[in-house]
Formats: C-alpha cells, sequence, structure tokens
C-alpha cells in the first residue's frame, strides 16, 4: 500500500467532515420535523326503539284461552335481540279486574334483523273462572295486553 499524502489527508478529512455534517444535519432534519392535523369522527345518534305488536284472538270469555301473537319491528340499521318481559293485562271497564286475568309470552331471545318484522312467538289470555265471583263486568270490555323486552 503506498503512503499518503499531505494533500490526501487533508482531502479525507475534508470528506470525512462533510459526510458527518451531511448525515448530522439529515438526523437533525429528521428529528426536528413538524406538523399537524385533525380529524373527527361521528357519534351513533342512538337506535330507534323496536315496536313489539301483541294480537288476541277475540272471544275471550271465562276458562277459554285465547291465542297471542308476538311479533316485533326492528326499524333500524342493524339487528337486535329481543326477550319479551311479564305480560301485563289491563281493561277498560270498571269491575272488570285485570287480575282475572292471565297471560303467557315466549320465553328465550330472537335475533331481529335490520328493518324487518319478526315472529317471536305465542301465548295466551285466559280470563280465569272464578265460580265464586259475578265476572259478568268483563261483558263487552276491551282488555289490553302490554309487554316490553327486556
Amino acid at each position: 500500500m503506498r503512503p499518503m499524502t499531505k494533500k490526501n489527508k487533508i482531502a479525507a478529512v475534508a470528506m470525512s467532515a462533510a459526510l458527518v455534517a451531511v448525515g448530522g444535519g439529515a438526523a437533525y432534519a429528521y428529528w426536528s420535523t413538524t406538523g399537524g392535523g385533525n380529524g373527527s369522527a361521528a357519534a351513533s345518534s342512538g337506535t330507534s326503539p323496536v315496536t313489539i305488536n301483541v294480537t288476541v284472538a277475540p272471544g275471550v270469555a271465562p276458562g277459554t284461552p285465547q291465542a297471542i301473537t308476538y311479533t316485533a319491528t326492528n326499524p333500524n340499521s342493524s339487528s337486535t335481540t329481543v326477550t319479551l318481559a311479564t305480560p301485563v293485562v289491563t281493561t277498560n271497564k270498571s269491575g272488570c279486574l285485570p287480575d282475572w286475568f292471565s297471560a303467557t309470552a315466549p320465553a328465550g331471545t330472537t335475533t331481529v334483523l335490520a328493518g324487518a318484522t319478526t315472529a317471536l312467538g305465542g301465548g295466551t289470555l285466559t280470563l280465569n273462572d272464578d265460580p265464586a265471583t259475578n265476572q259478568d263486568a268483563c261483558k263487552g270490555a276491551t282488555i289490553t295486553v302490554t309487554v316490553g323486552s327486556n
């Protein structure tokens, strides 16, 4: 190998200094980068309630159970599950006591698809016959079965 001349040594030192300066400058530029930005997202506005529909066959009479059909309508854009609560019976005539009635609803959970109406199952409405009590006040009464979901 041949010996380095003074001119070559000066050139090598200058080249090394230049590389360190360029490399250090690049690192400085990389680590001192600044910037800004922003973003946003819209939160869900919530969902509309699912409607539970109750249809009772006509002809309720003491000791004669009538069929109840339950359906659910989901107006939302996503599926949901429905589990029916215990039905509540009311009447529109005084003297026709809601306690005289019993109503059932299907047990279990049903998935109701988005924008669909789905059958939830059936139950019964019974005017429990009480031979010791005159139940004539219920003749012609409107009996309403209300059920919510859990």
